[in-house]
């Protein structure tokens, strides 16, 4: 298994994003890697400017930019 880290982030952030994702993709933590995943990733092609916008928007919305 891989090592993990533990972060802290504001309550009412982790429990909006929760109950708004947290049963789509599993949990909070699941959320949150398939998240950092996507930003990070940088395989077949970068994400375009107008998915990257739509990304961004959404991250600010929630509170993470």
């Amino acid at each position: 298994m891989t090592a993990r880290r533990q972060i802290n982030l504001p309550e009412e952030l982790c429990a909006s994003a929760e109950q708004q994702f947290g049963a789509r993709f599993g949990g909070l933590e699941l959320f949150l890697e398939f998240v950092l995943r996507e930003v990070l990733r940088n395989d077949a092609g970068a994400l375009d400017k107008a998915e990257q916008e739509v990304l961004e928007k959404r991250l600010r919305d929630l509170g993470y930019l």
